[in-house]
């Protein structure tokens, strides 16, 4: 015959396995957001360097205005905006490789679904008798 367990031990025993649930759960999520996260810092970083170029650019581009007005002559502000256009090109070019790595992010679907499935199966009343 087989040994009854407490109402005490069986309160234990639950309280282990929930709390093995949860540690399962959380280590799922991690692995799940460690891709996504380093997609996301990569993309932030990119739109930070793009956004540094934009002002060194916005920066030239004011020189070679001067220059420009000032000058009258062709040599100086064409130089400053040659470089100008340069430096807008390749912040175009980064913002673009930063928008595609963000655009890759989603949710931890996997996690999302075993969660609801573990709420479904703890909540009182879901289990047909």
């Amino acid at each position: 015959m087989a040994e009854e367990r407490t109402l005490g031990q069986l309160v234990a025993q639950a309280s282990e396995d929930l709390s093995g649930i949860v540690r399962a759960e959380i280590a799922l999520a991690k692995a799940e957001l460690r891709t996504d996260a380093k997609n996301a810092a990569v993309g932030g970083g990119m739109f930070g360097a793009a956004g540094y170029l934009g002002l060194l650019a916005t920066v030239t581009l004011v020189i070679a205005a001067a220059y420009g007005l000032v000058a009258a002559g062709l040599a100086p502000w064409l130089a400053f905006l040659i470089v100008t256009v340069v430096l807008l090109l390749i912040a175009a070019v980064l913002a673009l490789i930063g928008r595609s790595r963000v655009r890759k992010l989603k949710p931890p679907e996997r996690t999302i679904r075993n969660a609801q499935a573990t709420i479904a199966a703890v909540k009182p009343g879901s289990h047909q008798q």
